[in-house]
């Protein structure tokens, strides 16, 4: 895990459905080769935080009421 100022702006980013109800809780990720892309929606210029496939894999381990559609990174 690491947080890198990656260039980022050609991907396709998605909001989480888990983020919160208001527009100031919002999360958003990608998924990439190596992993998985998180940031802040308000700030998306701001660093992102990148996770290794097998992270993700471990953080969804512990979250099972998640969607199968929203856990498998595309690598």
């Amino acid at each position: 895990m690491s947080a890198d100022p990656q260039p980022v702006a050609e991907l396709n980013w998605f909001k989480s459905s888990y983020s919160g109800g208001n527009a100031t809780e919002c999360v958003e990720a990608v998924f990439i080769p190596s992993g998985v892309l998180i940031r802040d929606s308000k700030r998306p210029a701001h660093a992102n935080l990148a996770v290794s496939a097998a992270a993700w894999a471990g953080f969804l381990a512990g979250t099972p009421h998640l969607t199968p559609a929203s856990t498998a990174p595309t690598a």
